[in-house]
């Protein structure tokens, strides 16, 4: 009964985390004008939380291991659940995107012995079905978060989107603190050299391609991606020498774990930016409204969200690695149905009958991958790993927009398409036939990366598991 009480509050921290990022995706358009902002300041709403997530979430997890999972993780949802009530009552961008960095700090907390506390509480033979319930989670919130985005923004107003997360919150706490309790703490120390470096390399790397990718190549913003990529022998140098690295490379040296983050990364960066491509296509092509764009998508998430549990169940009868690779098999096969037949002509339901095939490869591949990075985590590390999972897969996430942003607009100009995503702009005929052969190149770059995850996921297959 408590397993099952625990259970519920995890997948609930992994739902509020998906509906978030989903539903703020399509309310920046009525931000960027409320708060009289402009588009390249507002996308930082998003793209803050990503990038504090990515830096966060590593030392959130060895937070768990020294204090206590159960403490740390009741702590983010009530940093999650302040910020959220914060961002509704922001008067301006600046206090908007501050109070993102606070909600972003929470989630993290959350996300990072979320899944760390699921390996101290269910057996290895058991873990396969609570992945598979968390990966329902993500996939039911990014449902309502799409649905919800554009309803509560259209009739209430966007500060809406950040007050749904308040009861919810306030219920997790309550449970959470009654039946959340402490599993193996363990000594441990922070990065914190590691984290700054970290953010710094990210900040300046972000920073510089999406402003490169909204107005063009200029030498100020190249320097700031220079730099960024100058800072990396220096982060590697730190986490050689720190006792508690944010990158344990020895942890690295375990093959299950290592392939199995390496293939994480580079799915976020191939898969997670095909939502991003399909709205820009829905809105600036097909001329749809960001709420019908969004709902063209609903079957893909409905798909996975009802299969993420079957598919957690096999994970503990089979090789976490097959289903994995076959998931990414079916994201691979959707990429190439959107490249061979999405014209400027084509059905919105044909982008719902391919976003079904998405949604299967979804479910199969993150609870499987799951799986497989816990099953081969030493127990002392559970917090450290989970919280380096959800680096790597931020880390991912955000290059995906950087790099969507950038090879979806080199066939217009670049304030067109970041305008076309926002819903603030379509084009002419003439033009969205260039837009759509743009997307093309965008579906083809998402599969090269979706490829090499596909191969590090496989190289999986023949690893023992222990379990």
């Amino acid at each position: 009964m408590r397993q099952n009480l625990v259970l519920t509050i995890i997948v609930l921290g992994t739902l509020m985390a998906s509906v978030d990022t989903t539903i703020v995706l399509l309310a920046l358009p009525t931000i960027t004008v409320d708060l009289k902002t402009n588009l390249y300041t507002s996308v930082w709403v998003l793209l803050s939380y990503l990038l504090v997530q990515a830096v966060i979430s590593t030392q959130a997890g060895r937070i768990g291991d020294i204090f206590g999972r159960s403490k740390i993780y009741n702590l983010g949802f009530a940093l999650f659940t302040v910020a959220s009530a914060l961002c509704g009552l922001s008067t301006s961008i600046d206090l908007l995107i501050f109070f993102r960095v606070i909600q972003a700090l929470g989630g993290s907390l959350i996300s990072s012995n979320g899944t760390a506390l699921i390996a101290d509480l269910f057996s290895p033979s058991s873990r396969g079905r609570a992945y598979g319930l968390t990966a329902l989670g993500w996939n039911i919130g990014a449902l309502i978060g799409i649905v919800l985005g554009g309803i509560l923004t259209t009739l209430l107003g966007w500060q809406y989107i950040f007050y749904i997360n308040v009861p919810i919150g306030i219920f997790a706490i309550l449970v959470g603190l009654r039946e959340i309790k402490d599993v193996n703490p363990t000594r441990s120390k922070l990065d914190v050299t590691g984290s700054g470096i970290l953010a710094l390399i990210l900040f300046f790397i972000s920073y510089g391609l999406v402003t490169i990718a909204g107005v063009g190549v200029n030498p100020t913003d190249l320097l700031y991606v220079i730099l960024g990529l100058a800072l990396l022998p220096l982060f590697v140098f730190n986490e050689m020498r720190v006792e508690k690295p944010i990158i344990n490379l020895k942890l690295l040296k375990i093959r299950l774990l290592s392939l199995s983050l390496y293939a994480l990364f580079f799915q976020g960066i191939g898969g997670l930016s095909l939502t991003f491509l399909l709205i820009m296509y829905l809105q600036g092509v097909k001329g749809l409204s960001p709420l019908y764009a969004s709902l063209v998508l609903v079957p893909g998430y409905i798909v996975a969200s009802v299969l993420s549990t079957i598919v957690g169940k096999r994970t503990e009868r089979t090789k976490p690695g097959l289903l994995a690779s076959l998931g990414l098999l079916g994201t691979l096969a959707s990429l190439i149905l959107y490249f061979v037949l999405l014209t400027p002509y084509s059905s919105p339901y044909l982008v719902s009958a391919i976003s079904t095939v998405t949604g299967i490869g979804s479910s199969l591949f993150w609870p499987s991958n799951n799986t497989a990075i816990m099953f081969s985590a030493p127990k002392e590390y559970y917090g450290s790993v989970s919280g380096l999972a959800r680096t790597f897969s931020s880390i991912g996430t955000v290059l995906s927009y950087v790099i969507s942003i950038t090879v979806a607009s080199l066939s217009i100009p670049r304030y067109v398409a970041f305008e076309i995503f926002l819903g603030t702009s379509s084009l002419d005929k003439k033009t969205m036939v260039f837009f759509t052969e743009g997307l093309h190149f965008a579906f083809l770059v998402s599969s090269l990366f979706i490829l090499i995850s596909l191969v590090l996921s496989a190289l999986t297959i023949f690893i023992k598991v222990k379990n």
